[in-house]
């Protein structure tokens, strides 16, 4: 699980697209904002990953993760609303919720994030590449201030209480690791690539992203000790799990399920 502040509020179009991916987010950049909260929320319920009464963080903290703004979410939880994905409730426990029982398939954007399966996976693989390299320079690199800010990041995600404020810190985490590598041109390649992926990005379960937390604790352990091979290869884990674990992952595995 997945998700700058130097990232939501960054919008894609003004970094460096690689030219392979333009492709890539052409069936999604004909969704407008609206049309991409509606299909990522109702994504994440029809996989799974938001569950039936579950709450939905504060609309703010939802725009911050989905980069979009307040008015666009708070009208895209209206319309899943109506369309029986999401229900609201009054009263001091109220707030906008997962329906007891969602509507599945009712959300036609997400046919353009389903249509994304080799473009997301090709992201993966670069981002693998590039995370990889990184983390074996930041090993060398990085220094105590640094150290001391990817330390904190962590620390903080082991205590948010929402996929939302996961994300944001998810992100300047990832940022910091490439930052403290000390090759602004591979930083910058690196903040594209991980944009262009979190245009993707869905709500996932805390305990999977407190599970990925685990793994930035142990990357900012292994670039402290100055071991390169061990960060490698935490990072290699850490990003080869999302050919798994992001939607695409996820719809395949439902496709090869026995029906």
């Amino acid at each position: 699980m997945p998700h700058p502040q130097d990232g939501p509020g960054t919008p894609v179009a003004d970094t460096v697209a690689l030219p392979f991916n333009d492709p890539a987010l052409n069936g999604i950049r004909r969704l407008t904002a609206l049309d991409t909260v509606r299909a990522r929320i109702a994504l994440a319920v029809d996989l799974g990953l938001l569950t039936p009464g579950e709450k939905l963080p504060p609309t703010d903290q939802i725009a911050a993760a989905l980069d979009v703004g307040d008015i666009t979410v708070r009208r895209a939880l209206t319309s899943l609303c109506r369309d029986g994905v999401l229900e609201r409730r009054r009263g001091r426990n109220g707030g906008t919720l997962v329906a007891q029982r969602p509507a599945r398939g009712a959300v036609g954007e997400m046919d353009a994030y389903r249509a994304q399966n080799t473009e997301v996976h090709a992201l993966i693989d670069q981002r693998l590449v590039m995370e990889c390299g990184l983390a074996h320079l930041a090993a060398r690199n990085a220094d105590e201030a640094g150290l001391g800010h990817l330390k904190r990041l962590a620390d903080e995600m082991d205590h948010v209480p929402t996929w939302a404020e996961f994300h944001g810190c998810d992100e300047r985490f990832h940022l910091a690791v490439a930052a403290s590598a000390g090759v602004r041109a591979a930083t910058d390649a690196y903040r594209s690539v991980l944009q262009q992926l979190y245009r993707y990005y869905l709500p996932y379960p805390m305990d999977a992203l407190r599970q990925s937390n685990r793994e930035h604790h142990a990357l900012v352990d292994a670039l402290r000790d100055g071991d390169p091979a061990a960060a490698v290869d935490i990072a290699r884990r850490h990003v080869e799990v999302l050919h798994r674990t992001m939607f695409v992952g996820l719809l395949e595995a439902a496709e090869q399920q026995p029906r």
